[in-house]
């Protein structure tokens, strides 16, 4: 293999992803400089602004609330009283307290407030006055009655109240860096989990880089993750010291030897595992826990998968899969996550260099090759993804269907190909075993049978059966692999080990990969090859050994992709610590049988601005109803029985205009829709979306209206 990772003229294979072939890998032997501090990240020149950003509190909050600074508010609304009548029921409480105080001294309301001063005091302090109360002692009694009467009063006129929305408390603002410093102990610059575990050295080259501004958020969450292996029992604690004695800030690095992105394009918070999306609206619909709270999303919520729908330019792909995919490239320079992003060649889905592995389709630049069949060397496996990849949407999509029969197919040819070449066929070749060209045929039977392999043979005989009958799926699978065949990719899907193909069985380690689609003038192919990748992932994702990495697919345009299989394929997703991020422009790029098992395959679903009042139906159903008070309001004309009434009611109806009227209230419970299909598709602003979430341990926030500009 040669050094840079790729094949060699012999053909064996390598992954072209680099990878740590110890616990915790050397530096390069020309350490990179470090990298700039990017807009949005915790600025530290001096270590002050990390440190703050280190210690910003975080408390436990509903699903899907941005925890940095944030402020927990009630579950239910509390009872506002409106201003003019909270400023004036303040000054009536204080003006009869006033009064009620002056009439008390003054002795118009007599001297029965006095007796308990009489009966406490001594008869020295009464009797030295000539029989009247006196001394010092006489007006604190005074002063504390008359405080209590002023309490009184000012809880009846909602003082406090006035004071927090007035007052100071309200002038100061909530400052989120007003934070008391830390316990002794439970400072997380100063490293307390390692001390406690018997790495105080460590602990202290940490804190003083931290100190000094050689740190940033993706420092601290790599080596926080490196030493929650420590604790796992992955890694050992003698060699987790000496990285971190000998490198400080950059031990346990990247395979790239990357710490950071050039640029950032969102707000991250490492520590929470969250990127902040926009904000929850102030809307009477949302829950009074989410409103004007930030909306961040992390790997607890992208492990039930992401379905987003919204029209072209409602923003899915600048307000939702870019600042995704941005949080995905920072948790894999962490160690925490593997990404694979896919859209078309010039998406905006980031620059090269936030990625390990460009994969551009169809554009010779490229210096990555798409493995076809998965970097499997299992023909009956490889054989199932590329018929999910070939013929998944031509599959019928009521539930009881499958495709084995297409399956069984590819799996006739392979088996006996690669038993002969030791290979899987290329895209040419398997082009013309699918056609049933003769020679290729009796050139692979002629192999077989020189080998000895009977069993192949017999496989190789039932294939060539089948040809030409009724019912054979052969030239469907012909034609697709077609779309393949073409000069534009002549140099990709190779197989002969002169390429250097990506193969998603890398997604055991903390890898960056984006997979450029040729859509312009290929887009049958593109939808094919997004297919092969989504099918390809699911597979892979199921069988990694070390599952504390998350794995995530993020699909920009997900049109032509839904099938049957790939349904079942991200139900499966959740126990398997991956999550897959969709997109798509309406709900009608689905096959109606799929549309409901789509959305209840995916934990969180959001419906941008500008949905059909057709796609707002399925959201509306998927969403639910809840229960919610309703009030009814008439107006009943009142009738004057009596001739006095009668002239009262038409000098009223004179002056008003209107005839005298009483209103009656109704309030009952009744079950209405969270979010109609007429609401998604004419109420939610531009720049806004409806969007549900759902955690991998089962919580669930309601559908939420989100600002994604704020």
């Amino acid at each position: 293999m040669d050094s840079d990772g790729t094949r060699d003229a012999r053909g064996t294979h390598a992954d072209p992803v680099p990878q740590a072939r110890s616990a915790f890998p050397p530096r390069p032997s020309v350490a990179p400089p470090v990298p700039p501090l990017p807009p949005g990240a915790p600025p530290s020149p001096d270590g002050s602004a990390f440190l703050a950003w280190l210690r910003a509190p975080r408390p436990e909050t509903l699903p899907g609330i941005w925890r940095f600074a944030h402020r927990p508010r009630p579950e239910e609304e509390p009872e506002v009283v409106p201003a003019r009548q909270l400023v004036s029921g303040a000054v009536i409480a204080a003006l009869s307290g006033w009064l009620l105080c002056s009439l008390l001294y003054n002795g118009y309301l007599g001297s029965f407030w006095l007796w308990p001063w009489f009966v406490l005091a001594p008869d020295s302090w009464i009797l030295g006055r000539g029989g009247h109360v006196g001394g010092v002692a006489s007006y604190v009694y005074e002063g504390l009655f008359f405080a209590i009467i002023f309490v009184i009063f000012g809880r009846i006129g909602r003082w406090p109240e006035l004071w927090r929305r007035y007052g100071p408390p309200a002038w100061r603002g909530s400052a989120p860096g007003d934070q008391p410093p830390p316990a002794p102990g439970q400072d997380p610059a100063e490293w307390p989990q390692l001390r406690a575990a018997g790495a105080p050295e460590a602990a202290d080259r940490l804190a003083a880089e931290a100190r000094a501004g050689l740190m940033r958020d993706v420092d601290y969450a790599r080596i926080t993750r490196a030493w929650q292996g420590v604790r796992s029992g992955r890694h050992s604690l003698a060699t987790f010291t000496h990285a971190v004695l000998s490198e400080g800030a950059a031990a346990c690095p990247h395979p790239s030897g990357a710490r950071d992105l050039a640029a950032r394009h969102a707000r991250h918070d490492l520590m929470t595992g969250q990127v902040r999306l926009g904000t929850t609206a102030d809307d009477t619909r949302n829950p009074y826990a989410y409103r004007g709270a930030g909306l961040g999303l992390g790997p607890e919520l992208l492990g039930t998968s992401l379905l987003a729908v919204g029209p072209a330019g409602s923003g899915k792909t600048g307000t939702v899969v870019r600042p995704l995919a941005e949080s995905l490239c920072l948790h894999a320079l962490a160690g925490r996550a593997a990404v694979v992003v896919v859209g078309a060649a010039g998406a905006g889905l980031g620059p090269a260099d936030a990625y390990d592995v460009v994969v551009r389709i169809g554009n010779p630049d490229s210096a990555y090759d798409l493995d076809l069949y998965g970097g499997t060397t299992d023909p009956d496996e490889a054989a199932a993804v590329l018929a999910e990849a070939l013929v998944g949407d031509l599959a019928d999509p009521h539930p009881g269907s499958d495709s084995r029969r297409s399956t069984t197919v590819l799996a006739q040819l392979l088996g006996p190909f690669r038993a002969v070449h030791g290979r899987f066929p290329s895209v040419p070749e398997l082009r013309q075993l699918l056609d049933g060209a003769p020679g290729p045929l009796a050139a692979l039977r002629q192999a077989l049978q020189a080998a000895g392999q009977e069993s192949l043979l017999r496989e190789l005989d039932a294939r060539e059966r089948q040809l030409g009958r009724p019912g054979d799926v052969s030239g469907v699978l012909a034609d697709r692999v077609a779309l393949l065949d073409r000069p534009a990719f002549a140099g990709f899907f190779d197989t002969s080990g002169t390429s250097r193909p990506f193969s998603l069985k890398a997604l055991d380690h903390p890898v960056r990969v984006r997979i450029d689609l040729p859509e312009r003038g290929h887009a049958d192919a593109s939808r094919m090859l997004a297919r092969l990748v989504l099918a390809q992932f699911t597979a892979s994702v199921a069988v990694r050994e070390d599952r504390s990495l998350f794995a995530c697919l993020v699909l920009d345009d997900a049109t032509g992709v839904v099938t049957p299989e790939s349904v079942r394929g991200v139900q499966r997703l959740r126990s398997a610590n991956a999550g897959v991020v969709m997109t798509l422009r309406t709900l009608d790029d689905v096959p109606r049988p799929l549309r409901g098992p789509l959305l209840g395959a995916t934990g969180c679903r959001m419906a941008l601005s500008g949905l059909t009042p057709w796609d707002g139906q399925d959201f509306a159903e998927v969403w639910g109803k809840e229960w919610t008070e309703a009030r009814d309001v008439t107006d009943r004309q009142i009738i004057a029985e009596t001739p006095a009434g009668k002239a009262v009611h038409m000098l009223r109806r004179v002056i008003t205009g209107k005839a005298p009227t009483a209103r009656a209230v109704t309030v009952r419970q009744v079950e209405r829709e969270r979010w109609s299909a007429s609401e998604l598709a004419h109420s939610v602003p531009p720049g806004h979306a409806v969007l549900s979430l759902t955690t991998v341990q089962g919580e669930h926030a309601p559908p939420l209206l989100v600002d994604l500009r704020g």
